[in-house]
């Protein structure tokens, strides 16, 4: 997965959004639904098919005073856990 490149953004049955019930952010897809912690959802507000995992990360360590190397892992497998259920994808990459 980390391989990849492209900047990855939600497949177009996910969308990200606020559930007032919950009080939480959710990924809404045809299946189901995903409720997200808020890590997760901060992740995914920066999937918008124009930022690098690289830069994602980047802008994630420095919202949150924290070190890039810390936070690259559990990034990829975060994103690569939604590639695998065809909720996000990497539209960059499939052009080459």
């Amino acid at each position: 997965m980390e391989n990849r490149k492209g900047a990855p953004r939600l497949a177009a049955k996910a969308r990200l959004r606020w559930d007032a019930l919950r009080q939480k952010s959710v990924l809404l897809y045809p299946e189901g639904v995903l409720i997200l912690n808020p890590s997760a959802e901060a992740i995914l507000s920066l999937c918008d098919g124009r930022r690098s995992v690289g830069e994602i990360v980047t802008e994630l360590a420095d919202r949150y005073g924290a070190e890039a190397v810390a936070l690259e892992a559990d990034v990829w497998n975060f994103l690569g856990e939604l590639v695998e259920r065809g909720l996000l994808h990497f539209p960059d990459a499939m052009e080459e």
